[in-house]
C-alpha cells in the first residue's frame, strides 16, 4: 500500500488522477508456510495480472523483486521507479551478542546469515512488516531480516544494523518497485513517464543473470547491480559453500553470460536446493 500510494502521489503531481483498488493476492493470505510451499515468486503478483487481464484494473504496484522471469502476454513493466535502498536490515532490541534466533524464511538471507555465523539459529518467519515487527518484540525471535526498504516506505525507525551488500547480496531487484499495465500505448505512455532509467538497466541486469541462473526464490541466490558493477552468488542451503562472480558489464548479453557461468559452476548447489526442498525442476 505504501509503494502504491508513492505511485498515486507521483501521477497525481504530474496531474493524472488515480483510485486504488486493494486486492489479496495468495501470498499475502497464505502467511504460515515458506514461499517455496506455495509456488514462490508468483503467489504476489497472479492475481494482480488476471485483474489488469480481465480490465478490472489498469494497472498494478509491485515489488520488483515479486515478479517472475516468465509474465504473462498482454502485459508491460511500463515504469521502474527509481530504487531505494538495496539492502537488508537485521532489526533486534539490545546487544548483538545476545542474537541467537534469527527470523527469516528467505533461503538466500538463511545461507547469508549462516555463512556469516553458522552459531545462530534461522526460523522461519513470513508476513508483512508490521507483522514482523510484533513477533521480534513478543521475543519471538533476538533478530530479523527485513528488506530496509520496505521500513523507509512506512517511516519505521528500528534498532539494528543494515548488512552490508557485499556479504549480504541482496535478492534480484530488491528496493525496486514497478508499475505493470495492460498493452496499451497510451497506457504506457502515461505511466512511463514514471521511469527511472538508471534503475531500469541495474534491475535489467539482474533479472538476466537470474533468468540464466534459474531457480527463482527456491535457490538461495544474491544478485546486484549498480551502475553496471555487477555482484551475484548461489549458496548452498546451510551457508557452507558458494559459488560467485563479480563483473562489470555493460549489455544485458554480458550480463547473460555471467549468469551462464555461474549457473555451470553453482550446478551442484542448485540441484541440491531443489532437492532438500522437495522442489520440482
Amino acid at each position: 500500500m505504501a509503494q502504491t500510494e508513492r505511485v498515486a502521489r507521483q501521477l497525481a503531481d504530474r496531474g493524472i488522477e488515480t483510485e486504488i483498488s486493494i486486492i489479496t493476492t495468495e501470498g499475502d493470505a497464505a502467511t504460515g508456510v515458506p514461499l517455496h510451499e506455495i509456488g514462490g515468486q508468483g503467489v504476489f503478483v497472479r492475481a494482480l495480472d488476471d485483474a489488469i487481464l480481465r480490465g478490472e484494473i489498469d494497472a498494478a504496484v509491485h515489488s520488483m523483486k515479486d515478479i517472475p522471469a516468465a509474465r504473462p502476454s498482454g502485459l508491460v513493466c511500463c515504469a521502474v521507479m527509481e530504487r531505494d535502498s538495496p539492502a537488508d536490515f537485521l532489526a533486534y532490541e539490545g546487544s548483538i551478542d545476545d542474537v541467537c534466533v534469527v527470523g527469516s524464511s528467505s533461503t538466500r538471507r538463511r545461507a547469508q546469515i549462516l555463512r556469516f555465523d553458522p552459531s545462530v539459529r534461522v526460523e522461519p518467519l513470513r508476513g508483512n512488516v508490521d507483522t514482523r515487527i510484533r513477533k521480534l518484540r513478543e521475543r519471538q525471535y533476538d533478530a530479523i531480516v527485513l528488506a530496509e526498504a520496505g521500513i523507509e516506505r512506512l517511516g519505521y525507525r528500528l534498532s539494528g544494523d543494515r548488512l552490508p551488500i557485499d556479504q549480504f547480496v541482496p535478492s534480484p531487484n530488491q528496493g525496486a518497485v514497478a508499475v505493470v499495465c495492460r498493452d496499451d500505448p497510451s497506457l504506457i505512455e502515461t505511466l512511463s513517464t514514471l521511469d527511472h532509467a538508471g534503475t531500469r538497466f541495474d534491475i535489467e541486469i539482474e533479472r538476466a543473470v537470474m533468468d540464466e541462473i534459474g531457480g527463482g526464490c527456491f535457490t538461495p541466490q544474491g544478485i546486484y547491480c549498480s551502475g553496471g558493477n555487477l555482484v551475484a552468488e548461489v549458496l548452498a542451503l546451510d551457508g557452507t559453500r558458494w559459488e560467485r562472480v563479480e563483473q562489470r558489464v555493460r549489455t544485458l548479453e554480458e550480463a547473460r553470460e555471467c549468469g551462464r557461468a555461474l549457473r555451470s559452476a553453482a550446478e551442484g548447489l542448485i540441484r541440491e536446493a531443489y532437492e532438500s526442498l522437495g522442489v520440482k525442476r
